[in-house]
């Protein structure tokens, strides 16, 4: 955050900041290269054959008719690692290592004041001007690494004018409630925000109204309280308000469902009985907290 912040102004002083969001996929990670990399710290040589097994494993999927088929593709291209696997992220950021430290001993970092912010996959690359440079500086090292570098995801982006997602935050500019003066902050972003109202649905499913209440709220709360533990930073009210009060739609949709009960449900469940009887979390109340911003 304090790399980013660094490279954008939302002072309104009329001064512009370049960044580049730049998002390389690691479906074309090479088998080879990253073992060499997993060698330098790994010395059981048990471990090492298991990796190389776990990277090289076959692909079961089931199309729409029910039929399986089963993919060798990683292990006959000799790159590519499991997705959604706990294990990719890490293998992700310990090749991407490669690119971070070769950005600083090849004299990029200094040349072009252009720092790296990176997780797993995503990147983004944060500089005052040259971005097109860093960019094309970018690609050309991405591909001497045998990764590619996802086009549809990679954009030159200028702050405070505009905006980007990164981390499942929306960085650009933010308002001071207190003062109204412009900042340079994060915000949760709108996928984000739709994903978990989306699982919400999901859970509040008519298919889901032989679950006792107890459970079906449990399993609510534990959600918004996970999402809302991770998405903490910044002005985050808004988004807990709307979360909440979809939750709170979907919750008394359900329970009209599952009492068989006509309407909306709002007289029946209210605001107060969801949260102080039923025990639905509010997440609003959260905003209390030191780095969580009304």
């Amino acid at each position: 955050m304090r790399e980013i912040r660094s490279a954008g102004s939302a002072r309104g002083d009329g001064h512009k900041r370049t960044t580049a969001r730049l998002v390389p996929t690691h479906h074309t990670l090479p088998h080879s290269e990253l073992l060499k990399s997993v060698a330098r710290r790994v010395v059981d040589g048990n471990m090492l054959h298991l990796i190389k097994m776990w990277l090289e494993a076959p692909v079961e999927e089931t199309d729409e008719r029910g039929n399986k088929r089963r993919s060798t593709k990683n292990r006959d291209e000799g790159r590519g690692s499991p997705q959604g696997s706990p294990i990719s992220p890490l293998l992700s950021n310990l090749y991407m290592r490669r690119f971070v430290l070769g950005w600083k001993k090849l004299g990029h970092e200094r040349r072009l004041q252009a720092y790296i912010v990176n997780y797993a996959d995503d990147l983004v690359i944060c500089c005052r001007s040259q971005a097109e440079e860093a960019l094309a500086t970018m690609r050309n090292m991405m591909s001497k690494l045998k990764l590619t570098v996802n086009d549809t995801k990679t954009r030159v982006c200028k702050l405070p004018e505009e905006k980007f997602d990164f981390s499942g935050y929306t960085f650009g500019r933010c308002y001071s409630p207190k003062t109204g003066r412009p900042y340079l902050g994060t915000t949760p972003s709108k996928k984000r925000v739709q994903r978990i109202c989306k699982a919400i649905s999901q859970e509040t499913g008519r298919n889901k109204t032989l679950l006792a209440q107890e459970t079906v709220i449990t399993t609510l709360n534990r959600m918004m309280i996970g999402w809302a533990n991770y998405f903490c930073l910044g002005p985050v009210s808004k988004a807990y308000r709307a979360i909440e009060r979809h939750a709170r739609k979907r919750l008394r949709q359900w329970l009209c469902a599952k009492h068989k009960l006509r309407g909306q449900g709002t007289k029946q469940f209210s605001i107060t009985a969801l949260h102080q009887v039923l025990g639905l979390v509010e997440l609003t109340t959260r905003t209390s907290l030191p780095w969580a911003k009304p």
